[in-house]
């Protein structure tokens, strides 16, 4: 459309909006409407409905005007629904005014449900009411649209145009729900932590920082929920779970999303075993009740959501998927000249279980198609999580893979204070060398685990990585209504 006819649309548009206020029929006065159905409903239930009057409420898709009597289209949440809209039934000046409707303005429908010769259930409409004047253009075909950074920026079109984004949307909502009754069928309790912290811990990433002006203090954005849930579980809630934004200063990608939706849960009493059984649980519940099946299809697969889930160990998984024998590694210089056999880059503050994990990440999680659990990994990137007692070089951790990304993170916790100074101190040494996500000493953190904290089990799901697949979308910016944007000004 060329510039000069949009905005000569846009400007008869706007004199038709004035002239409507002039009449006194201006329709952003319109404060309610009776909204008895909507279109999906009449649909579904028409043997009932037929004859009957009903009330509708959208925005007009499409509109032919044929003299006396004319269709129309209207899209509501469900779906969308012809009316019939003829000048002996609504009167001969509203059927004027109507006449002078634009596509995309919201409009109101009241009138008997029928069936038109051609079997399609229609509105035979007797009022049709302005709602809301559209006073700009909808694209012609928006999926044809090359520019899909437009409908990201502009997701409120992008709902109206395509049917199956909000479908996405609304199965996100039902996934988040679903996580909830599954949750508290288990006895979960759902909290709220502060956004706002001192000391942004609980996960290797780089905070947002900001300034707290009432007190004069640097805060951060979290970049976890963990440690104020734990918190609780030392004051003895034993099973708690929040569903909340966290944010990190990362890039974007497929997979990443500054600000992002991360669910955590910690259970007293339980070990990372615990927290296995309880994601294999969760994902089946979710995925049975939002895509009605365990086989779900993502990309070119069928994930398998109903046998159990594979357990493998990081070093194992090495062996199986890279032909790597970790096993044989014994010392960080030996690993270091391993991964430069392999090509992987690594940092001269890197120790040996930090080269295991880049030569996991490098050779295997992109092979992790169906549902996987990756155990036992190095101490040196888990600075919150238990040792294995046979093996303190390893911790009792696991990572769920799926379609060759990371769905859940879990640990038996550390519940040992002094361990837990002497991996903060750690950290703190990295972040010395440069590790700009490095964790930092907590302090009220530690005091908490001194007045005792039980063996707990804990694990956080990227929810939007779960809609992702329960969606088969390829992009996190698929399932965020508003994904993080570079702005235009720039």
């Amino acid at each position: 459309m060329a510039e000069q006819n949009l905005n000569e649309i846009l400007k008869i548009r706007r004199e038709k909006l004035a002239e409507l206020q002039e009449a006194g029929k201006d329709p952003f006065q319109i404060t309610k409407y009776d909204q008895t159905h909507h279109s999906m409903e009449i649909k579904d239930n028409f043997e009932e409905l037929e004859g009957k009057t009903v009330s509708i409420a959208g925005r007009m898709m499409f509109k032919r005007v044929m003299g006396k009597a004319s269709f129309c289209n209207v899209q509501d949440l469900q779906g969308n629904i012809q009316s019939y809209v003829a000048r002996d039934n609504i009167g001969e000046e509203s059927y004027k005014d109507f006449k002078k409707f634009d596509i995309g303005d919201l409009i109101g429908i009241k009138g008997e449900v029928f069936k038109t010769k051609t079997g399609e259930i229609s509105i035979h409409a007797t009022e049709v009411t302005l709602l809301s004047k559209s006073l700009q253009v909808l694209p012609e075909k928006f999926h044809g649209l090359t520019n899909t950074d437009m409908r990201y920026r502009q997701r409120y079109v992008d709902l109206v145009m395509n049917q199956d984004v909000k479908e996405t949307f609304v199965k996100r909502s039902k996934c988040i729900s679903a996580i909830r009754r599954f949750l508290d069928g288990q006895g979960f309790m759902e909290v709220e932590t502060p956004m706002l912290v001192s000391n942004a811990g609980g996960a290797a990433a780089r905070p947002f920082e900001t300034h707290y002006n009432a007190l004069d203090e640097d805060v951060k954005l979290r970049i976890s929920l963990e440690l104020y849930l734990k918190r609780l579980i030392v004051g003895g809630l034993e099973r708690v779970y929040e569903i909340g934004r966290v944010f990190r200063n990362e890039g974007t990608d497929a997979r990443h999303n500054p600000e992002f939706t991360l669910m955590e849960l910690y259970q007293a009493y339980t070990d990372y075993n615990g927290m296995m059984e309880l994601a294999e649980n969760l994902y089946r519940h979710v995925a049975q009740e939002v895509c009605g099946t365990m086989q779900i299809p993502y990309g070119d697969v069928i994930i398998d959501l109903e046998k159990p889930f594979e357990r493998i160990t990081m070093i194992d998984a090495l062996k199986k998927y890279a032909n790597i024998d970790f096993t044989t590694v014994k010392t960080t210089e030996e690993a270091k000249a391993l991964a430069k056999e392999h090509h992987v880059e690594f940092e001269e503050r890197h120790k040996k279980g930090d080269i295991l994990s880049l030569l996991f990440e490098e050779f295997v999680e992109e092979k992790l198609i169906q549902p996987t659990f990756v155990i036992d990994h190095p101490v040196e990137i888990s600075p919150l999580t238990k040792k294995k007692p046979e093996d303190p070089e390893y911790v009792e951790r696991f990572e769920l893979f799926i379609y060759g990304r990371e769905m859940a993170n879990a640990y038996s916790e550390i519940n040992d204070p002094i361990d837990q100074r002497e991996r903060f101190e750690a950290q703190e040494e990295l972040l010395a060398q440069g590790d700009e996500e490095a964790n930092r000493i907590d302090e009220d953190f530690l005091n908490a685990l001194s007045i005792g904290m039980p063996p707990t089990g804990g694990i956080g799901f990227g929810i939007d990585r779960m809609v992702m697949l329960m969606t088969n979308s390829p992009a996190i910016r698929d399932v965020l209504l508003f994904p993080t944007m570079k702005s235009l000004d720039k």
